[in-house]
């Protein structure tokens, strides 16, 4: 069944709309299509006073000046576009990134594998096997949260994290897998690496994953790797290819 929206505080100048509890497809997707059309109201201008809404897996929140409208006003206001608001009936665009999982891309392949009680080729086959949902996007510009990581291989975070892990990085932390677009600290499990940046000031545009989207995991060589890397330096490389056809 699926559940009602609640709507709590969020400080004096914002409050939250949560859709359920859990990391769920439905969940985000009904968050998404909330988040859709109140943007598209406050374009508009049909809500005076909120400043911003801000997505996340479970829950937007709406912040607002409350200098012009009280928090009574804004639920009000907001009503009738959490009644209405359904997920979209389509699925998004589905990439197929490739990953090379071998030598010093994958500095944590070994000791995920131990353990999870398999051989590296294993945990390979399982990352680069699942379909992963775009939830959202955050913590640094292009990083998409990609769900849905197979329970054999599902780790907590590093106990130590690291003060900067390389750009392109392929990593998991329990459910969740992505692909570091900047250097940056960060503790998740790096299983590979990507040659194409998930973030480019120079490209159109400058990220390519949507919520919504899906992604897929593509095992290259290391020679591959340096060569698409090579591609992408000079401009020759369009990620258009990286698009998969779509299901009918």
């Amino acid at each position: 069944m699926t559940q009602a929206p609640t709507i709590k505080s969020l400080g004096d100048a914002a409050l939250v709309i949560e859709f359920g509890t859990a990391v769920d497809p439905e969940i985000n997707a009904r968050v998404m299509a909330l988040y859709a059309a109140l943007e598209g109201a406050r374009a508009q201008g049909a809500l005076p006073g909120v400043s911003e809404t801000v997505p996340s897996f479970r829950s937007l929140a709406v912040h607002y000046s409350p200098l012009r409208v009280s928090r009574t006003e804004v639920e009000a206001a907001l009503a009738p576009y959490v009644a209405a608001a359904e997920p979209e009936a389509r699925v998004g665009r589905t990439w197929v990134l490739p990953s090379c999982y071998e030598g010093e891309h994958a500095p944590d392949l070994a000791e995920v594998a131990e353990r999870a009680g398999m051989s590296p080729e294993e945990v390979v086959a399982i990352h680069s096997g699942a379909t992963y949902p775009v939830y959202i996007l955050g913590f640094v510009p292009g990083f998409a949260y990609l769900g849905g990581v197979p329970e054999a291989i599902r780790l907590p975070r590093r106990a130590s994290p690291r003060t900067a892990v390389p750009a392109g990085s392929v990593a998991i932390a329990g459910e969740m897998t992505g692909v570091y677009p900047l250097e940056s600290p960060g503790g998740w499990h790096l299983l590979g690496r990507c040659p194409v940046p998930m973030f480019d000031a120079a490209r159109d545009p400058a990220v390519f994953l949507s919520p919504g989207d899906r992604v897929r995991f593509a095992p290259i060589s290391a020679a591959r790797y340096d060569a698409l890397k090579a591609e992408v330096a000079d401009g020759r490389f369009d990620v258009s290819t990286l698009r998969a056809e779509e299901a009918p």
